[in-house]
């Protein structure tokens, strides 16, 4: 007997009624989607995730009160937390590469088109990570032209293999197929860079490798 899979639960944080009610009206076409709630601000989202668990949580970055960044960090903080999809007008915006320091597992621009923001609603909610190698790139040149020295755990030069695969937006499979090595391996590879680099996911990693000097920006 076949099973089908519950609805991605959604909640839709924006200071924009009209921008709500676009992505409501986008993601609530798809039978597999459902916008469980909406808030107007980073706080009334923190209060409606903590009501409604949703599984997506879509959050502007310029919010009056408390903004996408300070919301990012306290929704990835409840348990169970959202995976938080940042949406922005501008690619280039300082508070997205904030957001995804925080945790963000990706970001949306709001131009973008209703495929593009079903398809990053599906690929967040499957645990998987928007990682848009030249954006992630551009935001880390032009905040951290400088980076640090890394301070933390010494990586192997198979981990430092697969974290440069990463940064360019590979697969585990890609970067397998690169390194001639099995998928499981490369799994256990990232598995061990994120817990040394300690990020939540591929695009925290990538954020502190292109910050600390791991990855070259140039």
């Amino acid at each position: 007997m076949s099973t089908t899979a519950p609805p991605i639960r959604v909640l839709v944080a924006d200071d924009e009624p009209l921008v709500r009610q676009g992505l409501r009206t986008i993601l609530e076409t798809e039978p597999d989607i459902t916008v469980v709630a909406e808030a107007a601000d980073g706080a009334e989202a923190l209060t409606q995730a903590r009501r409604y668990s949703p599984d997506v949580a879509c959050v502007d970055v310029r919010m009056p009160g408390v903004d996408g960044i300070r919301a990012t960090e306290r929704l990835l903080a409840l348990d169970p937390a959202p995976r938080v999809l940042v949406v922005t007008t501008f690619d280039a915006d300082d508070y997205v590469f904030a957001a995804l320091r925080a945790g963000a597992a990706g970001f949306l621009l709001k131009r973008s088109t209703a495929e593009a923001i079903v398809t990053a609603v599906r690929t967040v909610a499957a645990g998987e990570h928007l990682v848009f190698p030249e954006a992630v790139r551009a935001l880390a040149l032009q905040h951290a032209p400088e980076p640090r020295r890394w301070a933390g755990p010494a990586l192997t030069e198979r981990e430092q293999q697969v974290l440069e695969g990463v940064a360019r937006g590979l697969s585990n499979a890609e970067i397998a197929g690169e390194l001639v090595l099995g998928v499981e391996t490369v799994r256990t590879h990232v598995a061990r860079l994120l817990a040394k680099l300690g990020a939540r996911d591929r695009t925290q990693a990538v954020v502190i490798a292109y910050q600390s000097g791991l990855v070259p920006l140039r």
